[in-house]
Formats: C-alpha cells, structure tokens, sequence
C-alpha cells in the first residue's frame, strides 16, 4: 500500500473486524435449472448421470487452484453414494515443505455446533429438554433474570436469543488494536461459566426471539444445560452419544490438551495482514471453544457424520425435522443468503440446497456441506485463515481467489459438470462471522462493516 493514499490502521481493522459474532453471506452461487433428460432418450439421461458423478481430475483441479490462489494447504473428501474422492494440495508445515494429506486431523471450529445440537435434540426424543422451556429454568445461575425468562433452549439452537457473543471479551487485546491475546492465552484454560458471563454481561442485542444473531454464547450454554439435565460432562456425552454412534474414528474433544493427536497440519492465522508472516496456532488451548467449537475432526469422519445425521441414523424423525426448521437470514437488501436450523443451515448451490456447517478457529478453517438427503458431500479443511485484506477505507473486503476457487470446488464436489456454473462477480468475503469461504465459526467476526462493539 503505497502513500499517499489512505492506510487502514490495523487498530482501525480490528476495532470493525471484532464486531460480536453475526452471520452474513456465504459465497453463495445463484441457482441454475439442470438440464432435463426428459424426451432426448437414455442416451441424455445417462449422460447427465454421468456428468453428476465425482470427477477426481476435476476435482484435485479444484484444490490445486485453492493452493494456487495463495492458501498454504487444502484437504478434502467428496462423497456421492459410495463413491469417494480423497484429495489434497499444498503444504502442511512451510517450515519443512511437509505436504498435506487428505486424511489430517483439524481443528472444525463450529461444525462442532451441529454435534451439541444433535445432543440436545436426543435429550428432547428423551423427554428430558423442552426446547420450548425457559433457559432460566435449567441454568437460572447462569442466566438469571427476566432474560433467563425469555430466552429458551431452541432460541439459543437457532442463533435468536439476542444474546452477544463472547469472543471480544476473551480475547481482549483484539478491542484496542492488537492481536496479542491469542498469544497470551495459547494455554489457558477457561471455564464455560466465565464465556458465558462475557456473553451476558453485555447489552441484549434484541428482544429475544425477534430477530437473528451468530453467538457462540449460545451453544456453551447448551452445553451446560446438558451437563445439568444429565449430568455428565457435556463433551463426553456427546462424545458417547454422538460421535460413537455416528462410528466416527478421528473425531474428539480435546480437553485442556493444546497439541492435537495423530497426523495434522500446522495451522496459520494472518488476521488480514495484521500478523505477517502468519503465524501458527496449531497448538491451543481450546477451551475458549468449548462445545461452540472445540472438536478436532477430519473430512472424511464430518461426511460420515452428516450423512448419518440426514439419514435419520441420529435422531427420530419428529427432531430431525425439527432441526431442519430455518429461520431466514437476510442481507442488507432483503436478500436471503442463508437458512438457519438447529445447529445446521442450508445454502443454495447451483444444483439446490446443501445442509451442513463451517468452522474456523486460530488458523484452521472447514466447510461440510451435504444434499439433503446425505448422498453428495463435500467435506474440506484448510491451514490459513483470514488471508483476505481489507479495503484501504477500511468499509470491506478486496477480492480474494481463493474465496472464488472455494465456491468453485464446493459446486464441483456438489453438483458435478452438469450443472453450468452461473455468472459471478469476483468473490468477496461478506461473512460477519469468522473466517472465509463460510459464513460462521467460532472465532472472531470478519466484515469489517459491522458496528463497533458496545462500550463496557
């Protein structure tokens, strides 16, 4: 950035990028008919079929482009039925030039959001959670008042409790212009009472129930709630009744334990350019995650999972369905960009909805979408976060092509080479929660054209 035009202060970034955690756009195509076989003969309707089918050169393509465009190292698994694809592209450690595999352990950020809600939801098959019950009725210690009152279990499963989000307070560094807290709490422990209370300390967003806003608070309330309704530790319930039964064999929460166990990459944060070179936060401390986003998995155990989730393998009907109830999220012109559930969303894709979750914490960023019926997945982890840079008034982002080639081979995975790919301007993060390609994860909001946080 060269003078004398006008420099973006990286106290000036962070004072909009640490806006509390909200929603916005995931890099969302625009729905595009799929050609019809109905009246050329089989000879089109097996050629369309074809086309649908998972084209491995297409698709390791796809992860050289996202390396290419400048993200250290990329990892996948995409699924249609029994066929599969592994692939990745790129470098796990720049220190030794180590490769990526597509098999790596990684920090899932809040896809994690997706396995507490599925406990929840067995908890309520049970008869033991009312998602319709007041919070204050389960946790009134941790959520007291006329509040405790008002808000209830699935307005902290659908993101409507108005309740803010924690992250500015736990890492308070990132409030005057520094990134500095994530290195002083790399081997913290913190508890989920102290997350919570940053959340409710402060001002409500809304009247709860009226209105829509991505919080991390709300799952580590889930979380307690669960400990109090059975109790038990909720990352071991939900490692027992979740993780175990979905048959997953890489996924855990790692406790207080900041090193991740077997294979994974290291995993670099740049904060837009604050933090340069990038740094790596592969060993953390991620109890500031907690069940809001805590979990280690890899792609092909978050496809196995939410194929199981989608083929009614987790939950009854009646809570699945439950689950897949959304509450529109809009952008600024009305627009809707993303459907909420109970701990899942769905996003349109060229060939229709996908239903999954993204994740991104201190240096590690995933997306896992699948069809609604759970055959076509795709499942993907990546090693650099926030690699975009702000505008030089400080107002959004600048184009980046790894958002670009992320989209591109999210609807390569999806939806094959029937599907035309539709018109699109170059990609620009417009996320308010974390890290692109997806919109939420538990880690520090994006747009910068967020208000500022309130005043303590």
């Amino acid at each position: 950035m060269s003078h004398p035009r006008p420099v973006v202060r990286p106290a000036r970034r962070l004072r909009r990028a640490a806006s509390a955690t909200a929603v916005a756009v995931a890099l969302l195509a625009g729905l595009a008919p799929v050609a019809s076989a109905a009246g050329t003969g089989g000879q089109a309707a097996e050629a369309a079929a074809a086309g649908r089918r998972l084209d491995r050169a297409e698709l390791q393509a796809g992860l050289d482009a996202i390396r290419d465009a400048g993200v250290y190292g990329v990892f996948s698994s995409a699924r249609d039925g029994r066929e599969r694809f592994d692939g990745a592209a790129g470098t796990a450690d720049i220190s030794t030039g180590r490769p990526v595999r597509a098999d790596l352990r990684h920090r899932v950020g809040s896809v994690t959001k997706t396995f507490t809600a599925v406990a929840v939801l067995q908890q309520n098959a049970k008869g033991r959670m009312d998602l319709d019950r007041p919070v204050g009725d389960y946790v009134p210690d941790l959520l007291p008042g006329e509040r405790g009152r008002k808000v209830t279990v699935r307005m902290l499963l659908n993101h409507t409790s108005g309740i803010e989000d924690y992250i500015a307070d736990a890492f308070p560094s990132l409030q005057k212009g520094t990134t500095s807290s994530l290195d002083d709490h790399r081997y913290r422990t913190i508890r989920p009472a102290e997350l919570i209370g940053y959340g409710v300390a402060r001002p409500q967003r809304f009247e709860p129930g009226t209105d829509w806003y991505y919080s991390n608070t709300n799952y580590v309330l889930l979380g307690e709630i669960l400990r109090k309704v059975t109790g038990q530790d909720p990352e071991r319930l939900i490692a027992k009744d979740v993780i175990r039964r979905a048959g997953l064999r890489d996924t855990y929460f790692p406790g207080t334990d900041p090193h991740i166990r077997g294979a994974h990459a290291r995993m670099y944060e740049s904060f837009y350019g604050i933090i340069d070179p990038p740094r790596d936060y592969s060993v953390y401390n991620m109890t500031w995650g907690g069940t809001a986003g805590a979990l280690v998995s890899t792609p092909q155990d978050l496809n196995t999972f939410y194929r199981a989730l989608l083929t009614g393998d987790l939950l009854p009907r009646r809570q699945l369905d439950q689950m897949r109830t959304t509450y529109e999220v809009k952008s600024e012109k009305g627009e809707v960009v993303l459907r909420y559930g109970l701990g899942i969303y769905s996003l349109d894709t060229p060939c229709g909805p996908a239903w999954g979750h993204d994740g991104g914490v201190w240096g590690a960023g995933t997306m896992a979408l699948s069809s609604p019926d759970g055959t076509r997945q795709v499942a993907l982890g990546y090693n650099l976060m926030k690699y975009q840079r702000i505008n030089e008034a400080g107002t959004a982002f600048d184009p980046h092509p790894a958002d670009a080639a992320m989209t591109d081979y999210r609807d390569q995975a999806l939806c094959g080479r029937t599907v035309p790919k539709p018109p699109r301007a170059p990609q620009v993060p417009q996320h308010g929660s974390v890290e692109p390609p997806a919109p939420l994860s538990p880690a520090l909001p994006a747009l910068p054209a967020l208000p500022p946080l309130p005043a303590r």
